[in-house]
């Protein structure tokens, strides 16, 4: 054990800092017996700290290490579970219970935050880790622990055993006994070290015979008592005379006590008086602080929960047509709704003042709110009866003096404009304030006026719109009977009388109640006729007959109205957002909406009312989905009557959708670019999508017209109709897109276009029967191609390269067929030796052909002298002129291309002469001069 309690110190606690006392072997009781041991250390630096640490012996190799440690001042009981009979508490000096079995017990158990128990591997080293942690107790924690079931003998005994455990070899500085030396040990003064080096002077030799120096020591102990008990005896008249003047000390204490105790019940009385004055001060202090109190509060209720006569008389007999009326009613309402949002303090709702007041408050809300609303639908129905009295009269007149509608209703409004709003957007939006008052106040009258306002002002838009959508078909069709078969007369004096009627008949009703106003149903559109113009007309119409006229003021009537119907829209959205308070953007700072505000310690809540939290406040998303809701029942006849004037449109000339695309393309990307949520940008959208597919119909009808194409079989073909309807429609469109946001849609119909009319053009050519293939094709791509290096059309970069091909390609055929029948009978020779070559022959070996000899080739020359050759040139030019036509204008490309075509085979034939017929002086009877003669000759004399 002693071996283990060195390596332990040395090396777990010595590099900490501690010092071992003591050290026992334990296992935990009733488990595994895996041994461990319960070391008492001390650290080395003051204040000193006593632990209990447990330590193992480590798993993974032959040394100890630090497992757990307890501050001794955690250890509340230590139970040694003594079984010898005469076993005390060592904390209570009191007998405990004694186990029937006489044997040692080497368990005993540690109280900390919980109760660990141990079994020692001894007896005797239980008993010395308790007696080291009892002398511990002792010294630093002055028996704050219980020792129980500790015997007495073993506490008689804890000296000597803690003795005892010490060995001889080790440092006695860690023996518990030698901490109780070391505390009894005193340091030696200067002072008596002086005095011991002084008698030690005087005693030289004390060292050498220390008997004679303690004798010498002795005597003079004994002469120092005599002279001690000497002057003690002479000092006994002193101690006399001192104790007479303590007596008389003593009486004269017990005279200034007698006369405090007098003097204290003298003072008593004042002080009960001195009492009751400062009790009376505190009460008097209490009393000022509550009324004070008391003052704050009422001064609260007063300035917050009052409302001025002036306000209150504003709010119920306050003039609502005038400036200073509503500027008056508003900063009424602004006023009471301060007073409605005050956040009152624990208690005041209790107040039955408070109580009348909220009461009243509410009262005159409510009172307010009624006769806002009456007055605001008032003016509603008076607008719309005004308007609609003009209207009357307008039908009245015109019924009377037998005026035709249409004619009336074009003279009138010969500038195609819409009415504007302004002036009654001015008036109303004098309400702006009262109306957001009104939407945090009483939200079921808020939407009221709402939807009585959507109600009066959509059958006013409706009526407007109808009218100014009428003018423009007119303008668009003109007085012909085919303008009357497509506009749609305006309603008649009846149908204005009876809207006049039911606006009467409606508007005494209260607001938020249904109106008969929903009675009201928008015109419906006719039905749409695919009657279009096609590629093939326009091939053969005259300029006259396009009347390029008529489609620009087309496009210009269609911007017209696209022009007047973005403000109107745009001027509504803005006043109803303005209006009905349904903007996105936050309340301003130090607006009447604001979040709260602190006043005197009081809170303000502005945002949130006293009733206002049965309405929940709408999100800033919710409110742009009611103003596009109530924009859409506003404007609910816009989206119709704009399909019914595209439709119009594509009816009088299918090509007016291109007008139609472009123009709706620019004013959608405009409203998006504005705001791409708006009512506006949606309407045109779905209008757009109309139009594109009115455009998309357009040309797939081009492309179906194409494919039924049919030629004459008697007549040449030419410059077949749809080639040139497209180029009419490539130049039409490219007027139209300059600059357009829609491009890419144009774009895609030419690839759709040129792809139907290649494939057309050769299916032409393959079924003709008047004209050759070559012909056809060489003519119809050449004009193609002229039209795109023209136009310079970006997308249709290839089709023109393809074209170019395809004409070069189909000229040198016609050319080299052309040629073939003038010089039949010598180009079927020179075939034949060139089959003769390409089957293995050499050329030189040609001539011993007997098909092939010099006789045949002579023959076949002389067969085409030069009269004949120009004469054959002569007749192929003449069937040429007859095959092409004078459109394209190709004859003298093409009789050029058979000039050069014809030398070429010239000098060809004169090659194989000499190549296969070598020195056999054989020439051809005219030259390439004569060749370029007949060319010549023949061009000038036709």
């Amino acid at each position: 054990m002693t071996a283990i309690k060195h390596a332990l110190q040395r090396d777990i606690f010595t590099p900490n800092d501690e010092r071992l006392l003591s050290i026992v072997n334990v296992c935990k009781a009733g488990k595994k017996k895996k041994n461990c041991f319960l070391c008492a250390t001390v650290t080395t630096e003051r204040p000193v700290q006593v632990n209990v640490v447990k330590v193992k012996k480590s798993d993974k190799g032959d040394f100890y290490k630090r497992q757990t440690a307890w501050a001794l001042r955690d250890l509340a009981v230590v139970d040694a579970k003594d079984a010898n009979k005469n076993s005390t508490n060592l904390h209570t000096q009191q007998d405990v219970p004694v186990p029937k079995n006489g044997r040692e017990n080497p368990e005993f158990d540690l109280h900390f935050e919980k109760v660990y128990k141990w079994v020692a591997s001894s007896t005797a080293e239980k008993n010395t880790f308790i007696s080291c942690i009892w002398k511990l107790n002792q010294r630093y924690l002055r028996k704050k622990i219980e020792f129980v079931n500790v015997s007495s003998q073993l506490l008689e005994e804890l000296p000597k055993v803690a003795e005892e455990s010490v060995p001889s070899g080790e440092n006695q500085s860690t023996a518990g006994g030698d901490e109780e030396s070391l505390d009894e040990y005193q340091e030696l003064n200067a002072r008596e070290e002086q005095d011991i080096e002084i008698m030690m002077d005087g005693c030289e030799y004390a060292i050498s015979n220390a008997e004679a120096f303690a004798e010498k020591l002795s005597r003079e102990l004994q002469v120092l008592d005599g002279a001690n008990i000497q002057s003690i005896m002479a000092s006994e008249k002193q101690v006399n005379i001192l104790m007479q003047l303590l007596d008389e000390a003593l009486k004269e204490v017990d005279e200034i006590e007698h006369k405090l105790s007098s003097y204290e019940e003298m003072l008593q009385s004042v002080k009960e008086q001195m009492d009751h004055i400062s009790q009376s001060n505190d009460l008097i202090q209490l009393s000022n602080t509550n009324n004070m109190k008391i003052l704050e509060e009422i001064e609260f209720l007063v300035n917050y929960l009052d409302l001025s006569k002036g306000h209150i008389k504003a709010l119920t007999d306050g003039d609502l047509s005038s400036s200073k009326g509503i500027e008056a009613c508003t900063n009424a309402a602004e006023a009471l709704l301060q007073c409605m949002n005050v956040a009152l303090r624990p208690g005041h709702d209790e107040l039955q003042a408070v109580q009348q007041q909220q009461q009243q408050f509410k009262d005159l809300r409510e009172q307010f709110a009624r006769r806002l609303a009456n007055h605001l639908n008032n003016v509603f129905v008076q607008q719309f009866t005004q308007t609609l009295t003009l209207h009357y009269r307008r039908a009245s007149y015109h019924s009377v003096y037998g005026h035709d509608q249409s004619s009336t209703l074009a003279q009138h409004s010969a500038e195609l404009t819409l009415p504007k709003h302004l002036p009654f957007h001015r008036d109303l939006l004098r309400y702006a304030k009262l109306m957001e008052w009104l939407k945090n106040t009483d939200r079921e009258k808020y939407d009221g006026l709402n939807k009585n306002y959507v109600d009066y002002i959509s059958r006013l838009y409706e009526r407007e719109i109808k009218e100014f959508f009428e003018v423009a078909k007119i303008k668009m069709t003109g007085t012909s009977k085919e303008g009357k078969k497509f506009a749609t007369l305006p309603r008649k004096e009846s149908a204005v009388k009876q809207d006049l009627e039911s606006l009467h008949g409606s508007s005494g009703k209260l607001t938020g109640s249904t109106s008969s106003l929903n009675k009201l149903s928008v015109q419906g559109s006719g039905n749409r006729r695919s009657q279009s113009s096609s590629l093939l007309d326009m091939g053969n119409m005259s300029a006259s007959d396009l009347d390029v006229a008529d489609r620009t003021k087309f496009d210009k009537i269609f911007e017209q109205v696209l022009s007047e119907l973005e403000p109107l829209c745009l001027a509504e959205q803005d006043f109803i957002s303005k209006f009905f308070k349904l903007q996105q953007n936050p309340a301003l700072p130090g607006s009447v909406m604001a979040d709260s505000i602190e006043v005197d310690g009081g809170l303000l809540s502005r945002q949130h009312s006293l009733l206002g939290d049965r309405h929940s406040v709408p999100s800033e998303k919710e409110e742009a989905g009611i103003i596009r809701s109530m924009m859409i029942k506003v404007f609910r006849c816009i989206e119709p009557e704009l399909n019914n004037l595209i439709s119009l449109g594509d009816k009088i000339d299918s090509f007016n959708s291109l007008y139609m695309l472009v123009k709706m393309s620019h004013h959608v990307w405009t409203a998006e670019n504005v705001d791409p949520a708006s009512f506006l940008s949606t309407t045109l959208g779905n209008v757009l999508v109309t139009v594109k597919r009115n455009f998309d119909k357009c040309i797939l009808n081009q492309v179906k017209q194409m494919e039924e194409v049919k030629i004459s079989k008697k007549s040449k073909v030419g410059i077949l109709p749809f080639v040139s309807g497209f180029e009419e429609f490539a130049e039409l469109a490219e007027s139209i897109f300059r600059n357009a946001e829609r491009r890419g849609d144009l774009d895609k119909a030419y690839t759709k276009l040129i792809r139907a009319v290649y494939n057309n053009v050769e299916k032409v050519a393959s079924e003709s029967q008047k004209t050759p293939r070559d012909v056809v094709m060489m003519e119809n791509f050449h004009h193609i191609f002229s039209t795109l290096s023209r136009l310079k059309i970006a997308c249709l970069e290839t089709e023109r390269r393809e074209a170019k091909h395809k004409y070069t390609e189909h000229l040198q055929s016609y050319v080299i067929y052309s040629l073939g029948q003038p010089l039949e009978k010598l180009n079927h020779f020179f075939e034949g030796i060139e089959a003769r070559v390409a089957q293995g022959i050499r050329e030189e070996e040609v001539s011993y052909q007997l098909a092939f000899n010099k006789q045949e080739l002579r023959k076949v020359i002389k067969e085409y002298p030069g009269k004949e050759v120009k004469k054959g040139l002569d007749n192929l030019y003449k069937k040429v002129d007859k095959h092409l036509c004078e459109e394209e204008n190709l004859l003298q490309v093409m009789w050029h291309s058979m000039q050069d075509e014809f030398i070429r085979q010239y000098k060809h034939f004169e090659g194989l002469i000499a190549r296969c017929y070598p020195g056999s002086g054989i020439t051809m009877e005219f030259t390439i001069q004569d060749i370029l003669e007949y060319f010549s000759s023949i061009a000038q004399s036709h």
